[in-house]
């Protein structure tokens, strides 16, 4: 995952590696957050991270002032991108 993430311009992390929680199981988290922070710093890349639990983690790295954007909304973030509409909007957006 390390060349995609180095190679991707626009990412979007949507939920841990694993049960980050538990230090012998948050390695790939970690990395994870690590290659985030990493592309937006060195390449510019526009990194999102979405869901609660990819909040908790990249802040549990102490990494999440180094990424793009970061959205608690993790399902409603995934239909958003799928073009899906969310009620909440378009509550909104009525007249």
């Amino acid at each position: 995952f390390n060349k995609e993430i180095y190679e991707a311009n626009t990412i979007v992390w949507n939920g841990p590696m694993g049960v980050f929680e538990m230090e012998a199981f948050a390695a790939g988290t970690n990395e994870v957050a690590q290659r985030l922070a990493k592309a937006t710093k060195e390449r510019g890349a526009i990194t999102i991270v979405g869901g609660g639990d990819s909040v908790a983690a990249i802040n549990k790295a102490g990494l999440g002032d180094q990424v793009s954007h970061i959205s608690t909304g993790g399902g409603a973030s995934l239909e958003l991108l799928e073009g899906k509409e969310l009620p909440g909007v378009a509550a909104l957006s009525e007249e």
